[in-house]
């Protein structure tokens, strides 16, 4: 069919309030808004100032009241425990209910935060949405994440309650959680007052007496009771959550959702970018601890009313690299929203997807990638062996949703590889050079979005508002910074090249250098260090540490850089993949002392790169290249 999306990107530059005022007819409000969009108010506005509503009731109760009671609103598959689980949407309000009971005879109440320290089990859904039932501000934090990183997003959120799962479970090993919350409690200043567990058959923890709750079982008391607990309105500009951008070892960035906008925003993006109808079954293969997860696992499709997929395994290895396609044959999915990670591990196991062959696809419709570039080989790849449209789009922790998408809701726009395609209605891209000038099409700069954000983006960032003005709108006044680096082609179309900060992309999750170089530094043989992100065919990069160990150090370097790659896993945890750090005599840098990286990370990916003007000393680059070839860093790790 022909592409309405012009058309509609039109509608929303002629009347950008009435284009959302239209789409809030969506949600359900307990009190109507007094301006759709107020400028000023906040850094750069509020939507829907003066409405109030409950995000819970949106993804639950009014569907339970209307016609989905009966109607699937998780799906539970776990290849890791041999575990399937299915819950109406009656039954999932009934557990939520029941949560939010336990949750309230703790004394949380509206506007306190409650961490959410989960595995992907269906209890970390219900406590999002419980949470949001009584007005609390969950904050979720990935389980893979160290103890002292879950220590400075404690004392950075001081939530009232803890909410835990006893263990996650990996395919070959089994992560004991209260240690890690207990080791984190006792780092932090702030001490939240209960921790509620969800004890796991696989591995049961020892609960602390005053501290620790049974979650499960004060829930199934509630249950069996009845337990009723009333939604809370809330203004549609309070948060609804905050979620910390990984990596961070300093005070935490948390980026906070607001309850009104972002349910708007979700709400629109099923139909008409994702092509999603109600009562479809989408799933989102990511995790509950990353913004994919808020948006597309919990909040997105039960807004909308379908069946959403909450999966706990892996692409390859739980048990083959045909887990995906068995997911999707069982359950009846129609789209799938992954990271192109997920299938280049898939094409690495399985070149000719001989295990594809095994599974009735007929019912699924499209594949849409995000979290990373995805390269053209994987999508064309994807496209042949699955025989349905593969769509990349762009977006970030700090929008909540799609900057750049392919609008298949909307009609399919022709794909060009390696382009997100166009900007979504909201989003007024420019791209401009570092003075804040708009470049030509097809020139690089810096990838830019003219204020206001559109509703469903961050407003702030949680208790510091400077923070957030500084990282994000005072370098280019009168734009949100996206800090990538990219260029539009004469068709409008997107291209996202690079980051221009110190982010890398490890396997879909964004994580930053300047984190781990923090904890290389703090080892006491190490005299200074640069971490750059080098390509890898698997994971999109990975961090390679390059360290100058201090004078009069008579240790071998083999031997501390075994040590960096388990400190950093230590303070940062294995989700940063850190496996390589290189001894070097020294680092390249300007006549102003600043790292080169960029030229570094060109060095060890192999590609061709112009002498930067202002090098101090370019021999220095041999002596890095020398260094990477004695190690055997190529591309592809």
């Amino acid at each position: 069919m022909a592409s309405r999306y012009h058309d509609v990107y039109r509608a929303w530059q002629d009347d950008p309030e009435d284009f959302w005022a239209k789409a809030a007819a969506e949600i359900d409000w307990t009190k109507p808004w007094d301006k759709v969009f107020d400028p000023d108010q906040g850094a750069f506005g509020y939507w829907f100032v003066g409405a109030e509503c409950n995000t819970c009731y949106n993804c639950l109760d009014r569907h339970v009241e209307r016609d989905r009671p009966g109607q699937p609103a998780i799906i539970y598959d776990s290849p890791v425990t041999g575990k399937t689980l299915s819950y109406t949407y009656a039954q999932t309000l009934d557990r939520v209910n029941a949560l939010a009971g336990v949750l309230v005879d703790q004394g949380v109440s509206k506007g306190d935060r409650v961490i959410i320290y989960m595995p992907m089990i269906p209890e970390a859904v219900m406590a999002m949405l419980a949470c949001a039932r009584i007005g609390a501000i969950h904050s979720v934090v990935f389980g893979g994440f160290a103890a002292h990183e879950l220590a400075t997003r404690i004392d950075d959120a001081t939530p009232k309650a803890i909410i835990a799962a006893s263990c996650g479970i990996e395919p070959n090993r089994t992560i004991a959680y209260m240690p890690l919350i207990s080791s984190a409690i006792d780092q932090a200043t702030h001490k939240p007052d209960a921790c509620l567990v969800f004890q796991r058959e696989e591995l049961a923890a020892d609960l602390v007496e005053g501290r620790d709750i049974d979650a499960g079982a004060a829930m199934q008391s509630e249950m069996e009771k009845g337990r009723e607990v009333a939604c809370v309105p809330v203004a549609a500009t309070d948060p609804l959550y905050i979620l910390y951008t990984s990596g961070t070892t300093g005070q935490p960035k948390g980026v906070v959702r607001d309850n009104g906008g972002h349910m708007v925003a979700l709400k629109w993006s099923m139909s008409n970018l994702y092509g999603i109808d109600p009562g479809e079954v989408f799933w989102a293969a990511s995790d509950v601890g990353w913004v994919v997860g808020h948006s597309y696992i919990v909040y997105a499709p039960l807004l909308h009313g379908c069946t959403t997929v909450l999966f706990e395994g892996k692409p390859v290895g739980t048990p083959d690299a045909g887990t995906f396609w068995r997911v999707i044959a069982d359950h009846g999915i129609s789209a799938l929203f992954t990271a192109p990670t997920a299938f280049r591990a898939i094409r690495k196991e399985d070149p000719e997807a001989r295990l594809l062959s095994e599974y009735d696809l007929a019912g699924f419709r499209t594949l849409f990638l995000a979290g990373e570039r995805a390269d053209p080989e994987t999508i064309k790849w994807a496209e042949e062996k699955l025989s349905v449209p593969v769509i990349d789009h762009w977006w970030q922790t700090e929008t909540g949703w799609c900057i750049a998408g392919n609008p298949v809701g909307l009609g399919q726009l022709p794909v060009k590889y390696g382009s997100p395609t166009v900007a979504m209605p909201g989003y007024d891209i420019r791209i401009l050079d570092d003075a804040g000038h708009e470049v030509e099409d097809g020139t690089l700069g810096n990838i830019v979005i003219k204020l206001p954000l559109p509703p469903g983006c961050l407003p702030t960032l949680w208790g510091n508002d400077k923070r957030f003005r500084d990282a994000y709108l005072a370098e280019f006044p009168g734009y949100y910074k996206t800090a990538d680096a990219g260029y539009r082609d004469e068709g409008g179309y997107l291209f996202i090249m690079s980051r221009t900060d110190d982010i890398i992309n490890v396997a879909g999750h964004r994580l930053s250098t300047g984190a781990m170089e923090e904890v290389l530094a703090g080892h006491p043989d190490v005299a200074e260090c640069a971490v750059v992100g080098i390509a890898d065919e698997l994971k999109g990069q990975l961090p390679c540490g390059f360290v100058v160990l201090k004078a009069g150090v008579e240790r071998e370097p083999q031997d501390v850089e075994r040590e960096l790659i388990a400190r950093v896993r230590e303070e940062i945890g294995p989700v940063a993949a850190f496996k390589i750090a290189v001894s070097v005599d020294r680092l390249p840098k300007t006549r102003s002392g600043k790292i080169l990286r960029a030229t570094m990370r060109q060095i060890a990916d192999g590609e061709e790169f112009r002498m930067p003007a202002t090098i101090d000393d370019p021999g220095v680059l041999d002596e890095i290249a020398d260094a990477i070839r004695a190690r055997g860093i190529t591309r592809g790790g």
